[in-house]
């Protein structure tokens, strides 16, 4: 393979610099005003109405979580305390003790493979800035490895004795990505690669060799062979195209576990020599969604997404034979989660509609599979969780759109509100799920619905790319189509139900275009940090994040009329119905502006609307006092209007 020295050219990151004068600037709470700020602080909900939702936070499940080597401890986050800290048991089902603790939530991203140190992250008030630290699996302080302000950092992996961890910042500049390597014993961080763009590690090799990932869109990225000690960098795949492809290292020198969908409508796996693509799965019309290999080459791992249910397959990595899996219960959902380093123990999770997740454990050795973890539902039954339900709606094109759906006893033959929820991305999926969220309208006599419009992944790769860039404009009438096919199909007596429209982030925006752009067709809606303007979105989301978005909307330049075109706040005259935002301060994806440029154009034009500003919250609500906030006032909303 001819040795590549300068990466690929991606595309222009500071277009919007020759742009037309920005209507806001800046992102994260310093960028706004305490005026601001104490103008749409939220306000308290009745207290019937808090216990009720705080009841439901009650209900929790855990993480998959981490099993140590040696298989006798298991990691995993828990939201008991309002906010998802790590947790230990040393045995299945045993008493958790708490490992980490305060207001900001922390991720476990692993345990080194000596079985010693946990690798942990954790941000402020969700402004997606996390530092990387080391905990003892004794417990104790935790250990910075590394953490600046205004910079992005991700783990990515550790070496094979767990002496180094590797991970990525931006701490340069916001567009350039330094891989890192960290020492434990020494202390030291040395520079090992850096690369303008989106560059990530994926898979290491103990001789020095890895795989590196530059992403030069939402979905699509290219993959090079780096070698750490010569710095020679060769290509793998997806050089010069726009096709989706996930790699692994295989267990014969020079081969690849290549998850795609370039030959299909759908991803299959294939085993890759550098030449030719041999299957591995079975042409379907399904998407593979993820694989998992260890690191010894003993278990391959797949999920399938069957019409938005998750099922798994086992191979053998050498002989590509299918492996037995132990034997499930009956679920919306059964996944695998992580492979012990000595290959021994791999955790697993399965969903039930009315029962929250437990993680269980699978020794290969014994062939025996334990559950580990017990969810709470303290004071609650969820046994009698309404069920979920896949249907369709006509498009205006007579596309099939496969919306989820869950409805209260008796309104199958009655009309009954309906409250309509877009998921985010836009390449999200909407999936079934135990929701004590969704049982809080349903119990209040509403119909929850989930659609997955064109653009959602899982449903295909033609369905996924059909509303890039202008191809947006011919299908974003999915979400008016929703709410058509709800009044024709589902009145009862001459009655039309009400309709409302929520969502967060792309799904906080299809709320705003649903609101404006197809005015009269939903009664009532909530937006919760959603795009306002595809323009100022694009000009002020975070650097890092720019031309990422910029192949999925639109270039700030060439394509700033379709960007115009869709964007809400240019159509402000047309909403009739109340309206709903809700916004963290600090969101570093959907900048505060979008909605507050929304909120006072509307006041401008003495049109009515609500904005909850959240202080201490990014994209999206975490913390457990602010969810029972923004849950209650989402509620009172819906019921106010629609009821």
């Amino acid at each position: 393979m001819k040795k590549i020295i300068f990466p690929l050219a991606i595309f222009l990151l500071f277009s919007c610099a020759t742009e037309t004068k920005k209507k806001y600037a800046g992102h994260g709470a310093e960028s706004i005003s305490q005026s601001v700020l104490d103008k749409y602080q939220p306000t308290s909900i009745p207290s019937e109405l808090s216990r009720e939702i705080e009841g439901q936070h009650e209900i929790r499940s855990t993480s998959l979580g981490l099993l140590t080597p040696d298989g006798k401890n298991m990691f995993f986050s828990w939201s008991v305390t309002g906010t998802r800290q790590i947790w230990k048991i040393d045995g299945p089902k045993r008493f958790p003790v708490q490992m980490t603790g305060g207001e900001n939530r922390t991720s476990l991203q692993d345990i080194t493979n000596d079985g010693k140190y946990l690798i942990l992250s954790r941000d402020k008030d969700g402004n997606e800035y996390p530092a990387l630290y080391l905990q003892s699996t004794k417990g104790g302080e935790l250990k910075l490895i590394f953490g600046k302000d205004k910079v992005k950092m991700s783990y990515m992996d550790q070496s094979a004795d767990g002496q180094y961890i590797y991970f990525r910042a931006n701490d340069e500049s916001p567009t350039i990505w330094n891989l890192y390597k960290y020492h434990i014993k020494t202390k030291k961080k040395q520079l090992f690669y850096q690369g303008k763009g989106y560059w990530y590690i994926v898979d290491l090799k103990t001789n020095g060799d890895m795989i590196l990932g530059h992403a030069i869109s939402n979905v699509t990225s290219e993959y090079f062979l780096f070698n750490e000690k010569t710095k020679s960098l060769l290509p793998i795949v997806g050089q010069g195209e726009n096709e989706s492809y996930r790699v692994r290292f295989a267990p014969v020198k020079g081969t690849y576990f290549i998850l795609t969908n370039k030959f299909s409508d759908f991803k299959r796996l294939y085993l890759y020599d550098g030449k030719k693509f041999t299957p591995i799965t079975p042409k379907a019309n399904k998407d593979v969604t993820s694989f998992s290999v260890d690191k010894s080459f003993k278990r391959l791992l797949v999920t399938y997404n069957d019409h938005g249910f998750y099922k798994m397959d086992a191979y053998h990595p050498k002989s590509l034979k299918k492996s037995r899996l132990p034997r499930f219960s009956k679920s919306l959902h059964t996944y695998y989660g992580s492979t012990t380093v000595n290959s021994r123990y791999t955790t697993f999770g399965q969903s039930f509609h009315n029962k929250p997740r437990s993680s269980y454990v699978y020794d290969w050795k014994k062939k025996t599979l334990k559950q580990w973890t017990l969810p709470s539902s303290p004071e609650i039954d969820p046994s009698d969780y309404r069920p979920w339900s896949l249907e369709y709606y006509d498009a205006k094109d007579g596309t099939k759109i496969p919306m989820l759906v869950k409805r209260p006893k008796g309104c199958e033959k009655k009309t009954c509100p309906v409250v309509v929820s877009f998921h985010g991305g836009p390449e999200g999926q909407s999936l079934p799920s135990f929701s004590p969220y969704s049982e809080l309208f349903v119990k209040r006599g509403f119909i929850f619905v989930k659609p997955n419009v064109r653009g959602s992944k899982g449903l295909g790769k033609k369905w996924l790319n059909s509303d890039n860039a202008g191809k947006r404009l011919d299908v974003i009438t999915d979400i008016r189509d929703c709410s058509i096919h709800i009044k024709k199909n589902w009145s009862f007596n001459g009655v039309i139900p009400k309709v409302g429209v929520m969502g967060g982030s792309y799904g906080g925006y299809s709320t705003l275009y649903a609101m404006t752009v197809f005015s009269g067709h939903y009664q009532a809606g909530v937006a919760r940090v959603g795009m306002s303007s595809l323009v100022t979105f694009l000009q002020n989301t975070a650097e890092h994040r720019r031309y990422l978005r910029e192949s999925e909307y639109g270039h700030l330049i060439k394509d700033r009329e379709i960007l115009e075109k869709l964007s809400p706040i240019n159509y402000l005259s047309k909403l009739k119905d109340p309206l709903l935002i809700i916004q963290g301060a600090n969101d570093p994806r959907v900048p505060a502006g979008e909605s507050i440029q929304f909120k006072e154009a509307l006041d401008r034009k003495g049109i009515n609307s609500t904005l909850i500003l959240f202080p201490d919250e990014g994209h999206g609500v975490r913390k457990r006092r602010n969810r029972t906030l923004s849950t209650g006032h989402t509620l009172n909303f819906f019921i106010k209007n629609l009821l």
